[in-house]
């Protein structure tokens, strides 16, 4: 028994010795083969048999052939059909290895050659012959089968390439041009080589497929091409083209440029954009390129680094016939917003920076800010006599923060208060109104409704779904709006305006101070319990004793300093601007959204262009409020993309878009009238 088991475990131990000494003398026997000086036979590699050869003999066959390739390289007459690498074989060398030998060495890779038995022989007997008699042997005796050649190939091109006798035109002079090792020139082409067309073959391994070049990439202006939408029903003429009277066109362009200092703050989010395409100097020429391309005349950015703004942006824009106007966001903060105009056709009245930041109050403690404008247009010499409304244009950056809706609504509220006291007119009316920014909400939030129905109602409200931006809903603890959104002491009422202009509905409601009130607290009225109040003993049966010094009959002493009332409307904010978008946020073509911007990814419309409308008589559509043009009215919008174009540009930026936003450009006429 014991004999058996030490049988069965001695005997393969024997085996794998024997197999390690057989592989040590066969390496070693190649690279004594290696070492040799290069052969030349005729344009045929010699590759020695697999058959096992004595190392007499092996050293003898080199000796002839040493001997042989001096005689051909002395003849004249010889026929020297190229240069013959060494050749390394080996016995372990087989089957899916031959891949893994180097295949980053492809190009410079010796041939691996099986040669049989018989064709060793043959090969014998060819050393043997002189050159003329060698010069008659061809190619064709040797099968093409048996061999597997790996010359220069392309590393996408994994097919058989072309043997020697596949090659014309390939003169000594010319394989002689590199002063290189012979074994490397020896299936290195000529560059005067002509090759013969032949049908590649796949490689002989399996599961390895016959790889084929990448097509060729589409341009990115084609991929992001995007298309004007004329919308309007009349003949675009310059300056005219209204059946009611002429127009003053132009453009306004909303562009979030993304600041330097915030993508080097965040790197994680453009690990897919390649770090060459996100440096500034690679930036500022392309978005500066795509500005002049569009040629807006009233351009809104968010997000200007304010270092760029005055060495860089400001003065390139003065150049391009800009009027400039910028407002830094509060704290630390190295961006902001800028308003440019053309001053060719707006004369500026009044400039409002917006600042959201407010001391000491919770829902106000953001940097983000606001530029608000009144413009005056200016009207061609053949039209002076005439005169058309100024022009309110707002921009801003609200916050990001998908989880603080109330944020976005309360700064939101601020600037329109703002846009309410610049736009309104002595007559009470609104002059026309156009809103840009990066608003940080999807279209059909509420925030989006709140803008463009003019009403929300907003008591307990989960704070997260005012923007829309993410789906927190899973989530056990969640803030909600509380009425009122914001203190009375903002003097911001709940339509959107500041209190000092709200005109009270009854001169005689009047909100009065606290010394003023506490004069009541001892009067008749406020010591007397109400008849229907409950009886609780030790909480409403005790009566208020009246100071000694207090009198019993109190006189009325009139309010110094009185306080304008103002109604507060529970869980309710309105405004009254008729705000709508310029852009519909559909692509009809594509049924599909239009994307603005794509963070993580993930496409979304967040940037905005609002202007003035006039409500329809039918009033709302569900819940929507529908819209008709009045005396602001818009001609065309540059289109915007989806998703899943983007994702074929691999996103934004890319080296064709240089910010992580589309740029929304909107053509308008504003009505002229006579003067």
């Amino acid at each position: 028994m014991i004999g058996t088991v030490l049988c069965y475990l001695l005997l393969p131990a024997v085996r794998l010795l024997r197999a390690l000494r057989d592989a040590f003398f066969t390496c070693r026997k190649n690279v004594l083969l290696a070492k040799s000086p290069t052969t030349q036979v005729g344009g045929i590699s010699f590759v020695p048999s697999r058959r096992s050869v004595p190392e007499e003999q092996e050293a003898l066959l080199q000796q002839q052939l040493e001997e042989e390739a001096g005689g051909l390289h002395s003849s004249e007459s010889a026929p020297a059909v190229g240069k013959v690498s060494d050749t390394l074989t080996s016995d372990w060398l087989e089957g899916s290895e031959l891949l893994m030998t180097s295949l980053s060495n492809l190009n410079v890779a010796s041939e691996v050659t099986w040669c049989s038995d018989q064709q060793h022989d043959e090969l014998h007997t060819l050393m043997s012959l002189g050159p003329k008699e060698h010069a008659a042997v061809t190619l064709a005796k040797l099968p093409e089968e048996e061999s597997v050649a790996m010359v220069g190939i392309a590393a996408w091109a994994a097919v058989r390439t072309q043997t020697d006798h596949q090659i014309s035109g390939c003169t000594p002079s010319a394989l002689e041009r590199e002063d290189e090792n012979t074994a490397v020139l020896g299936w290195s082409l000529a560059h005067d080589t002509e090759i013969v067309p032949v049908e590649g073959t796949p490689w002989p391994f399996y599961d390895t497929g016959q790889f084929q070049p990448f097509p060729e990439e589409r341009p990115y202006h084609e991929i992001l091409w995007r298309d004007w939408e004329d919308l309007s029903t009349q003949p675009a003429v310059p300056e005219l083209g209204s059946e009611k009277g002429p127009l003053f066109e132009f453009r306004v362009m909303s562009y979030n440029i993304l600041a330097q200092d915030l993508v080097e703050q965040s790197p994680d989010l453009y690990l897919h954009s390649q770090p060459d395409i996100l440096d500034w100097s690679y930036r500022l020429p392309n978005l500066l390129q795509e500005i002049q391309h569009w040629d807006p005349d009233v351009l809104c950015l968010q997000e200007v680094q304010e270092n760029h703004y005055w060495e860089q942006l400001e003065p390139t824009f003065r150049m391009m016939g800009f009027v400039c106007l910028y407002k830094r966001r509060t704290g630390k903060k190295t961006d902001g917003c800028a308003v440019c105009y053309k001053h060719s056709r707006f004369q500026l009245i009044s400039v409002s920076p917006v600042e959201y930041f407010r001391p000491g109050m919770d829902i106000l403690n953001r940097d983000n800010v606001g530029l608000v404008l009144l413009l005056q247009p200016l009207l061609p010499e053949g039209v002076r006599q005439k005169a058309t409304s100024p022009l309110c244009v707002a921009n801003t950056h609200v916050l990001y923060n998908p989880r603080r809706g109330d944020i976005k609504l309360a700064q939101m509220a601020l600037l329109l208060a703002e846009v309410d006291k610049v736009a309104k007119t002595v007559e009470g009316r609104y002059c026309p109104v156009i809103l840009c920014g990066d608003l940080n909400a999807v279209p059909d939030s509420p925030l989006y409704k709140f803008i463009r129905n003019g009403q929300l109602s907003y008591h307990g409200m989960p704070a997260w779904k005012v923007s829309g931006q993410e789906d927190f809903s899973q989530q056990l603890h969640q803030r909600k709006l509380q009425t009122p959104l914001w203190h009375s002491c903002l003097g911001i009422t709940d339509n959107c305006q500041y209190v000092t202009l709200c005109q009270p509905k009854k001169s005689d409601r009047r909100k009065y101070s606290r010394d003023f009130l506490l004069q009541f607290r001892f009067c008749d009225a406020a010591c007397e319990r109400p008849a229907h109040l409950i009886l609780w003993k030790g909480v409403t049966d005790v009566k208020p004793d009246r100071p000694a010094h207090w009198p019993k009959h109190l006189t009325m002493v009139n309010d110094p300093d009185p306080e304008l009332f103002f109604p507060r409307f529970p869980g309710v904010i309105r405004h009254g601007l008729n705000l709508t978008s310029a852009y519909s946020h559909f692509l009809p073509q594509r049924g599909c959204p239009e994307v603005t911007t794509m963070p993580m990814g993930l496409g979304a419309t967040v940037d905005y262009i609002f202007y003035s409308a006039e409500p329809t008589e039918n009033g709302n559509e569900g819940g929507r409020r529908l819209y008709q043009d009045g005396a602001l009215k818009l001609l065309g919008r540059l289109s915007l993309l989806s998703e899943d174009v983007l994702w074929l540009a691999n996103g934004l930026p890319n080296p064709f878009c240089s910010s992580d936003h589309l740029c929304l450009l909107a053509s308008f006429g504003l009505e002229i009238s006579s003067a």
